[in-house]
Order: structure tokens, then sequence, then C-alpha cells
């Protein structure tokens, strides 16, 4: 395949999806269509739909309630955990870009893709995030790993060399803590974007104004984080995509 310059209609969206999380899903796509400048795909990561498909065949159990992976031998914080390592491979070219579902656009999302550099494989905020709880959202263990919460918002040039290695079979082997860090390419090949982009509630600086905002610890959606910050506007768009 021939390394060319990809234009904006070869960009494309991915947001995770949990069911236990519809209603930030649902948020999450509904912000992304409120802030195009140019409309771009947008497709959600459904886990029973890629494993109806054949693309996700990695071993999981149900433990105490909750989803375990059995290869990374941890448990699964949202069923998307490990499948969003699939988007190279369905997207296919272009720019493509992976979100959390628990997250909200803020700003024309489509300045995201201005000026990336196709000589680097992903982009990402590369945030140095220490979680102080061992909790966070429903009571799930808040996970402490190498490049934490890079991979909750990243953008993927699906013709880079080194994204072909991240193949199903890949991706269905590989320990999520490993994928998690970018192991299948250089630093070198991972560029930066703006804090802005994937601003954490809490944890990121209240200096920055958020192009998207993660309720990394749990949103609006959770009891016990109806209040947090930027919930007012969550639920201004709730309600109106539930109209």
């Amino acid at each position: 395949r021939k390394w060319q310059a990809s234009g904006e209609s070869m960009h494309s969206i991915w947001i995770g999806f949990d069911p236990r999380e519809s209603s930030a899903f649902a948020v999450a796509r509904q912000s992304v269509k409120d802030n195009f400048s140019v409309q771009l795909p947008i497709r959600g990561l459904v886990l029973d739909e890629l494993r109806a498909k054949g693309l996700y065949t990695r071993p999981t159990e149900r433990r105490l309630g909750r989803l375990y992976d059995v290869i990374s031998e941890h448990s699964m914080a949202t069923e998307f955990a490990i499948s969003r390592f699939l988007v190279p491979h369905l997207a296919k070219e272009g720019w493509a870009l992976f979100m959390d579902c628990d997250m909200m656009i803020r700003s024309t999302i489509n300045r995201v893709f201005d000026g990336l550099d196709r000589k680097k494989a992903v982009y990402c905020v590369k945030h140095n995030h220490v979680p102080d709880s061992r909790l966070k959202m429903d009571r799930q263990v808040q996970s402490a790993y190498p490049r934490k919460n890079w991979s909750s918002f990243m953008i993927f040039n699906c013709w880079h060399p080194k994204n072909r290695d991240l193949t199903p079979d890949a991706v269905n082997a590989l320990p999520g803590r490993d994928l998690h860090r970018f192991c299948w390419m250089d630093d070198d090949d991972i560029g930066e974007l703006d804090q802005s982009w994937n601003f954490l509630v809490g944890h990121t600086s209240p200096e920055i104004v958020p192009d998207n905002v993660h309720w990394t610890d749990g949103g609006p959606w959770f009891d016990g984080f109806q209040n947090v910050a930027y919930a007012d506007e969550w639920r201004v768009i709730l309600h109106r995509w539930a109209a």
C-alpha cells in the first residue's frame, strides 16, 4: 500500500461502548456530532459485535460480577479495554481516533487531526497519571501502569508500518498492560497531543481549557459523581439527545 497524504475524508472516529455506560456513550457521540466542522464517520466498538465477527477471541470470564481477562490475569474496567487496539485493523486507512465513552468533546473535533506528522504511528496526550485511589467509578479497581490513560484518547496512523503489526492475532494474544503502553512501536513513533484533548477531571491543571473532558475516576452517570466538574454540561447534552 502506498504511503499517501490523508484527506479529511479518510479520518474516522471510534468510541468504546460498554452497556453499563450507555448514557455516557450517547453523550460522547453527540458531543462529537455537535462539534464537527466537516462530518466524519463515528463508529462504536461493541464487544459482542466484534466477537460475532471473529475479531475478538480473547478468553474472558465473569468473576465477582466483573469481566476478567484471562491473558492479562486482570479484571477489565470496561468491555472495550482491549478491543480499542483493533481500530487500525477496522479503519484500514487514514487517521483513526479512538476515545473512551466517558468523555465529552467541547470544541471542533476536526482540529485534532491538523498538523499530524505521517511519520508517527500514534498520537496521544502523554499523561504522567499516578492514581491516588484504589477504586474508580462503580467500584472498579483503579490500576496503575506505565503510560496510564495514554490509550484513552489516541489517533492511529493506519498507514504506518508499525500499526500493520497490530493484527487481530496480536491484539488477542498480548497482555493488556503491554498493549496500553504501545509495546508494538518505539518511543519515537508516538506523537504528542496538547493536554486539552484529554483533560482528566481532578488531575489535569484547571488552568487548561479542555477541548475534551475525561471523567477517568467516574462521570455524572454514576452514583456519587453527579456533581463532578462539567457535569452540568454533560446533562444538557444528555437531555437534548433524549428529547
